[in-house]
């Protein structure tokens, strides 16, 4: 039983919230985002069972919201300075990637949220870059440096993530 107890932390916009759990005379689980904490609380009900998995669907939830909101800014930011676009994107959740090229679509990962927002766009620009030049090697890595110098120290942080 976790009653009122802090017991992990995650990631929005790169900064750590921690998650703090409650259980009260509530209908259904709530969530509530407060200064660097994420407060959730849950049925009474809930106590006998596990929990773990309600609590990922709220926070897979969350991802999305906040992803839905915040995307589309990153997205025109990336297309203005591109001056291309993809005919369309879509967030969806991927298997250890944050952002995927399909024909001229784009696929984005809503936990990538827990990112900081530098790291949105290096995903977004990447995936763009994509469309323009098909294959990763120097052509690609010299056009995403045009809009990105430092792109490498973001790439540095994504390393064991592949998107």
């Amino acid at each position: 039983m976790r009653n009122n107890s802090i017991f992990t932390t995650t990631k929005i916009f790169g900064v750590s919230y921690e998650l703090k759990v409650s259980y009260k005379r509530v209908k259904s689980p709530k969530l509530e985002l407060k200064e660097k904490q994420i407060l959730i609380n849950l049925p009474i009900k809930y106590k006998k069972i596990n929990d773990d998995i309600i609590i990922e669907t709220l926070l897979q939830k969350m991802y999305d919201a906040i992803a839905n909101k915040e995307l589309e800014v990153i997205m025109e930011k990336v297309r203005t300075t591109l001056k291309f676009a993809p005919d369309d994107y879509k967030i969806m959740r991927l298997d250890k990637r944050l952002g995927k090229c399909l024909a001229n679509k784009l696929i984005i990962n809503p936990d990538i949220v827990k990112y900081r927002k530098e790291i949105i766009e290096y995903v977004v620009l990447y995936e763009f870059c994509k469309l323009k030049i098909n294959k990763t090697g120097k052509k690609f890595y010299e056009f995403i440096q045009q809009y990105m110098p430092n792109y490498e120290n973001y790439e540095y942080e994504l390393i064991g993530i592949k998107y």
